[in-house]
């Protein structure tokens, strides 16, 4: 029997562990320095828990070593260490970290070793570039690309209407980072929380969007004239998160309280760390829409993907952790079953040029009721 390592029990990281577990062909260990985050794993059959400091390379390399595959699920800030770490022991990796370093740095690592490392391989990035590889697959040529993406709770409650199943460090991210984007075929930037606009989204009501720098490694795998990705909230959010920013609430900058320096960054993240947290029972959602125009055949078309999940009523499992953990699953299985073997760095696009890989993503979604939806229309000239 083969087995895996999941680095990470935090939401996702578990229930990567859970759904590999379920197969029951292979053995699966989950790793975390949490005993209380393991404790919640207790009992689930061909699982075991173990402790240790995944911010330590060494402990990283040491869990690689006694596996045959190593699934990533650490915070973004660990990610790229912990994948290179993995490679660095000879073993093949599916992650979802949302690192800020480039994933393809640690291509010739992979190459070099011999292995795959299935990377981004989450929602978005992740389905998202999924859905944009398999239009890219089926067009002549791809010319505009808008990913829209979000996960909301369903009750809204003043002052955020937000919950967060991942780290605030990493969402804070999302409203401090500049967001790279391509305009007429030029990579620009443009500021965080900018470029806001309405969308409306069926069954959910009407959510406002903005730019967010999720497009990784699609800047490189995607030749668009345009591109851009945009995270979803209720209306209001971002003129929230804006003030907080603008006002110093997000800088890791120390000020003097009282003459001892604080970072106002690391208070503002336990306040909304509590503030953020979903409720149990609470019910969440996740919609992704994909919207890629391109050309075949002399006929313009537009091919758009979209996929609302809502939280798993019979398990409580959140539609966060179900989208974005589920593909990382299929990955993990596409190397333990061998039927992924190519060395090197792969996010999703690369992998849905595959009919076979692609379909395959699609089916185990599908099977978990996570249902990616896909309809094509052409285009009238003009």
């Amino acid at each position: 029997m083969k087995s895996v390592a999941v680095l990470g029990a935090g939401l996702v990281g578990s229930l990567v562990a859970k759904d590999l577990a379920a197969d029951g062909r292979w053995s699966v260990l989950s790793v975390d320095r949490s005993a209380e985050a393991l404790g919640r794993l207790a009992g689930v059959p061909n699982l075991t828990t173990e402790r240790a400091d995944l911010a330590d390379v060494a402990e990283v390399a040491r869990v690689a070593s006694k596996v045959d595959v190593v699934v990533g699920a650490v915070p973004g800030f660990l990610g790229t260490q912990t994948v290179r770490a993995a490679l660095e022991a000879g073993r093949p990796v599916s992650d979802i970290c949302f690192s800020p370093e480039d994933p393809f740095e640690l291509k010739p690592l992979a190459l070099a070793k011999g292995v795959p490392a299935i990377v981004d391989c989450g929602v978005s990035p992740g389905l998202s570039g999924l859905a944009v590889g398999r239009a890219v697959a089926l067009f002549d040529v791809i010319d505009d690309v808008n990913i829209f993406v979000g996960g909301l709770p369903t009750p809204r409650h003043w002052p955020f209407e937000y919950r967060s199943v991942f780290s605030p460090t990493d969402v804070i991210e999302e409203y401090t980072r500049p967001a790279r984007c391509v305009e007429g075929g030029l990579v620009v930037v443009r500021p965080a929380l900018s470029g806001v606009e309405p969308l409306d989204v069926p069954g959910v009501g009407t959510l406002e969007a903005f730019y967010t720098d999720g497009l990784r490694t699609l800047l490189d795998t995607v030749k668009a004239r345009n591109l851009c990705e945009k995270t979803l909230r209720y209306p209001g959010h971002v003129d929230r998160m804006r003030m907080l920013r603008e006002t110093g609430f997000f800088s890791s900058e120390p000020v003097s309280v009282d003459g001892f320096p604080v970072a106002p960054r690391k208070v503002t993240e336990a306040l909304l760390f509590h503030s953020w947290k979903r409720p149990e029972g609470e019910e969440e959602l996740t919609f992704l829409r994909v919207v890629c125009d391109g050309r075949r055949g002399g006929r313009k078309l537009r091919r758009t993907f979209e996929l609302l999940d809502r939280t798993d009523k019979a398990t409580g499992d959140s539609s966060m952790a179900r989208t974005t953990g589920f593909p990382c699953a299929t990955g993990a299985r596409l190397l333990l079953e061998g039927a992924f073997t190519t060395p090197g760095v792969f996010p999703p696009e690369l992998l849905a040029r595959d009919d076979e890989i692609y379909g395959r993503f699609l089916a185990e979604l599908a099977e978990r009721n996570v249902v990616v939806e896909e309809t094509e229309e052409e285009l009238l000239p003009g």
